[in-house]
């Protein structure tokens, strides 16, 4: 069997247990589905949540100079003119010419194993034409034309141009337009952050690979606004502190990636990125991003808007614009790369296990609890008992009577489980329970009272 075959399996598996196992299901899915959306199930909320928690606390709460903030998704459209998004926030989209089935260019050329990265829409459309690449459905392709990926609506009754508005296609924007507002309310030292968690829209003209590429997802971004003559400073340092999460996320080192991006390459406002790239069961692909996005934002607010985006330096008459350092998660991304991460097949006693080894921070589930036999009331009540004082503690935690206490066990390991607690009739004369660890399946006893 091939590696991408295998690879295939792998996303195929991770893809059926999170439906099965109620992690993610497919959006709208009870009507037929919505392509590019996806619903977390009771599993995939709290695991996601975690991921965030975590972020929100290495990033934010552990620091003394970090400010959260939470923009409105919908926001003035001349923000987005004065961004760029309006004219430039475009993909190639080349159309089937006998079902008028669409597809993004540099998709179609990466599934025909060519590179897309920094060809200009005419150079993919020469590629195509020369190598005779067809649609996926085996019929000629157009010409590519470029398609603006936001979201538009209107806001109020009217529905002419003054109305027009965008579901916002980053977060990133949310927090320039309110630096402002932090700097005359706080007046932090430079360098200073402002981080936003929240939802992001892009219509995506062919969202694929499960959660990797979607028309609604979440970003945690940081915009890190420093003094320009110590940019690279701080560039090193959050660069630093990215891979102590992903490390703290329980992604394996050897298949973190970094990517210093060419200049030809990156966006037209930043002196430098780099992209983290994780070898996820679709290859190797990008998880997040660093960008030195020099004062381009807030430049582009002051010209706009009129308003000084100038800095102080406290005790001295120093002004100037504050560059900037920009950390881009993808919250979906990140779940991706957990689930793979975590995903296990082994053997138990001659039989195939699948358990996913969620990092214990990150577990949905702390642990289980179950009563040996569940006719059994006397069990029970005991039982309840030790589950009411891991829950008030622990807050995840399951109960869990079904079936013999084998097919709880392998139901425990597929979500993530880290240890299930049964009460035994030991536990009635010795006030003790039997504690499984999933990972390697052993059990000891252990005395309620050091639960």
């Amino acid at each position: 069997m091939s590696k991408n075959s295998e690879k295939n399996i792998q996303m195929e598996n991770i893809v059926s247990l999170a439906k099965r196992r109620g992690f993610i299901y497919p959006g709208s899915d009870v009507y037929g589905g919505l392509s590019g959306t996806w619903d977390y199930g009771p599993l995939g909320v709290t695991l996601k949540r975690n991921i965030m928690q975590l972020w929100w606390k290495m990033f934010v709460d552990d620091r003394e100079d970090m400010y959260g903030v939470d923009a409105a998704i919908l926001m003035n459209q001349k923000v987005w003119q004065a961004s760029g998004h309006v004219d430039t926030f475009v993909d190639p989209l080349c159309e089937d010419t006998v079902n008028h089935r669409r597809f993004r260019t540099d998709h179609i050329l990466k599934d025909n194993g060519i590179d897309a990265d920094g060809l200009t829409m005419e150079q993919m459309d020469a590629l195509i034409e020369e190598k005779g690449i067809k649609s996926p459905d085996g019929n000629p392709l157009s010409k590519s034309r470029t398609f603006n990926m936001m979201f538009e609506t209107h806001v109020g009754a009217s529905t002419d141009a003054t109305s027009v508005s965008y579901l916002r296609p980053e977060t990133a924007q949310g927090i320039f337009t309110n630096y402002k507002n932090v700097v005359d309310n706080f007046y932090p030292d430079l360098p200073f952050g402002l981080a936003q968690q929240g939802k992001a829209f892009r219509n995506e003209i062919s969202p694929r690979d499960f959660i990797f590429r979607s028309r609604e997802f979440e970003q945690m971004e940081i915009e890190y606004f420093v003094n320009p003559e110590n940019w690279e400073e701080a560039f090193d340092a959050l660069l630093a502190d990215t891979h102590k999460f992903l490390e703290a996320l329980g992604l394996p080192s050897e298949k973190i990636h970094e990517l210093e991006v060419a200049e030809a390459d990156r966006a037209h406002y930043s002196k430098r990125t780099i992209d983290i790239e994780y070898d996820f069961p679709i290859g190797k692909e990008e998880l997040l991003g660093i960008a030195y996005r020099t004062d381009f934002d807030l430049m582009n607010i002051q010209n706009n808007a009129g308003k000084s985006m100038e800095y102080t330096i406290k005790g001295t008459n120093t002004k100037f614009v504050p560059h900037v350092i920009e950390p881009s998660f993808g919250v979906e991304r990140a779940v991706m790369a957990v689930l793979a991460a975590a995903y296990t097949e082994d053997e138990v006693n001659g039989e195939k296990r699948i358990v996913m080894k969620f990092p214990e921070h990150l577990a949905p589930v702390k642990y289980c609890v179950s009563p040996l036999l569940k006719n059994k009331p006397e069990l029970v009540e005991k039982a309840r008992e030790v589950y009411q004082i891991l829950k008030k503690k622990h807050g995840n935690v399951l109960w869990d009577d079904n079936g013999n206490i084998g097919k709880r066990y392998r139901r425990q390991d597929e979500i993530g489980t880290p240890y299930c607690v049964v009460v035994d009739f030991d536990s009635l004369d010795n006030n003790d329970v039997t504690i499984r660890d999933r990972d390697t399946t052993e059990q000891k006893r252990v005395a309620i009272a050091e639960l």
